[in-house]
């Protein structure tokens, strides 16, 4: 699969202390630019601004997924398979899971290993890992 070029997210949050401490300490994502209403991060490579509007901060639920209510309204990244393993083990105990880490669409086309949870301003973040990553844009025959 070729490289693609970065993508851009803004997102509203509550604080940024707090959504600097989530973002930077516990998810391992790299400060850029920031002024005192809002924050850029490299988050996997791509672009995330949050930006202090606490009045937009809701949590949204939505479509059931394979038996789950998977929020519509999320964003997250896809990692290797090694790397999605080795967050969802650092994660255990420090985020209360929406979804708990588990294997979707097992044997299937798309198999996929994925998670959800809220950060402090309850966005929904789902991290996935294609069991192939030939996958992840594949249609169902």
């Amino acid at each position: 699969m070729p490289a693609l070029p970065p993508f851009h997210l803004a997102f509203p949050v509550n604080d940024l202390v707090e959504t600097k401490s989530f973002y930077r300490d516990l998810l391992g994502c790299n400060i850029g630019r920031e002024a005192e209403k809002w924050v850029d991060f490299d988050f996997f490579g791509h672009q995330l601004s949050a930006h202090v509007k606490p009045e937009e901060t809701h949590r949204i639920t939505g479509n059931a997924v394979d038996g789950k209510n998977v929020p519509v309204r999320h964003f997250g990244a896809i990692l290797p398979w090694d790397e999605w393993h080795q967050l969802a083990e650092k994660l255990k105990g420090k985020v209360t899971f929406i979804i708990e880490p588990y294997i979707r669409f097992q044997g299937e086309i798309g198999e996929q290993a994925t998670m959800f949870f809220l950060d402090p301003s309850n966005n929904a973040l789902e991290f996935k890992s294609f069991k192939d990553p030939a996958e992840i844009f594949r249609a169902y025959s």
